[in-house]
C-alpha cells in the first residue's frame, strides 16, 4: 500500500504547500518544473542526489544555464564530487531552502527523482546522524564496489535491496552507519512529518524508453566523454560518483574496455533499468496525481497549473 504523504493537500488549508514533481528519470521534469516555477513566481528546489555535485553537469541532466537563467534554482552544486553529502545533510539544507520558499510565497516546488530524499523531506524520514567518516570511505573504495554491495546484502539485507548495485555512494554511507554506529541503517531510520500540506505531481509518460533513447544519444553528443575525462583528471578513475549511470560507461570507454556505441547502449540500458526502479519506488512509496492520463483534458502544464490553482484556493 502506497504511503500517503504527511499532510497531504486540500484546498482551504492554512499551513504553508509543498509541491512534488516526481517522476523517472527523463520523464520531463525539469521543463515542466521551469514552466511551474514561472506561472507562480517559485524557484525550483532540486531534490536529486547527483545534480547537487559541481562539475557533474551532462552526466546528470542538470538543468542547462539558459534554463537556470529562466527561473531560479537550489540544491545544485553543493559539494565537489569528492567531497560526499549524506541523507541527513542534504535533509538540513533542503529544508532550509523550503522555509525561504515559504516565508517568501507561501509554497515551495521540489523537483527531481531520487525517492529517498523525497521521502525524507515530505514524509519525514531522518536517517541516523552518523558523521562521515573518511578513513573508512577510503578502505571502501579501495575495496571496491561489488564487494562492498555483497558486504552490504550481507550485514544489512533489507538496505541493499533499496540500494542499486551499482550506487556507490548510498552503499557506502549504509556501511559507514553500521560499521560507526553497529547497527544497521535499515534499524536507524524513523519518521517525524513536517508541518507542511503536500502536494504531489507525478510523471510517467507512456514513451519513457524512447526519451531515454533520445536523452543518452544527446548527452554523449554533448561531450558526455569529455566531461568524465575531466572529473578522472581531477579526482581520480576510483572516485565513487564515476558510478553513476552514463558516467560509468563513460570511463569504461576512455579505458579501452567499451566501443562508444557499446557505450552509448549500456547507458541506455541501464537508464532504463533504473527508471523501473524508480516507477516501482514512486508507486509503492507515493500517492502522486499521476499528469497525462487518458481522461484528462489539456497538456501537462496546463493540468498541473489547474491542479495547483484547486489546492491554493
Amino acid at each position: 500500500m502506497p504511503l500517503a504523504p504527511a499532510g497531504a493537500a486540500t484546498a482551504g488549508d492554512p499551513r504553508p504547500l509543498v509541491i512534488v514533481l516526481l517522476g523517472p528519470t527523463a520523464s520531463g521534469k525539469t521543463d515542466l518544473g521551469i514552466e511551474l516555477a514561472e506561472h507562480f513566481d517559485l524557484a525550483v528546489l532540486s531534490v536529486d542526489s547527483r545534480q547537487l555535485y559541481a562539475e557533474m553537469d551532462l552526466g546528470t541532466a542538470k538543468p542547462t544555464p539558459e534554463q537556470r537563467r529562466r527561473v531560479r534554482h537550489e540544491l545544485l552544486d553543493l559539494r565537489r564530487p569528492d567531497q560526499p553529502i549524506n541523507l541527513q545533510e542534504f535533509r538540513i539544507l533542503a529544508s532550509e531552502a523550503i522555509a525561504r520558499e515559504h516565508a517568501r510565497r507561501g509554497v515551495a516546488l521540489l523537483v527531481g527523482g531520487s525517492g529517498l530524499y523525497l521521502q525524507a523531506l515530505i514524509q519525514g524520514l531522518e536517517p541516523p546522524r552518523v558523521p562521515p567518516q573518511p578513513a573508512l570511505r577510503a578502505q571502501l573504495t579501495a575495496l571496491g564496489q561489488p564487494t562492498c554491495h555483497q558486504l552490504l546484502s550481507q550485514a544489512d539485507p533489507e538496505a541493499a535491496a533499496r540500494i542499486a548495485p551499482a550506487d556507490a555512494v548510498r552503499t557506502q554511507r549504509a556501511l559507514e552507519v553500521l560499521y560507526a554506529s553497529g547497527q544497521p541503517l535499515s534499524s536507524q531510520q524513523s519518521r517525524n512529518p513536517p508541518p507542511w500540506r503536500v502536494l504531489e505531481l507525478g510523471l510517467n509518460p507512456a514513451d519513457l524508453h524512447q526519451r531515454i533513447a533520445r536523452r543518452t544519444g544527446l548527452l554523449y553528443d554533448a561531450g558526455l566523454v569529455a566531461e568524465t575525462e575531466r572529473l578522472i583528471g581531477r579526482y581520480g578513475s576510483t572516485l565513487p560518483l564515476l558510478d553513476t549511470i552514463g558516467y560509468g560507461e563513460a570511463r569504461s570507454l576512455l579505458q579501452g574496455s567499451l566501443s562508444e556505441a557499446e557505450a552509448r547502449a549500456l547507458t541506455e540500458q541501464r537508464t532504463r533499468q533504473f527508471a523501473k526502479r524508480q516507477r516501482t519506488w514512486f508507486r509503492r512509496q507515493h500517492q502522486p496525481h499521476w499528469l497525462g492520463q487518458a481522461d484528462q483534458a489539456g497538456d501537462l502544464p496546463q493540468q498541473a497549473r489547474q491542479t495547483i490553482a484547486a489546492v491554493l484556493r
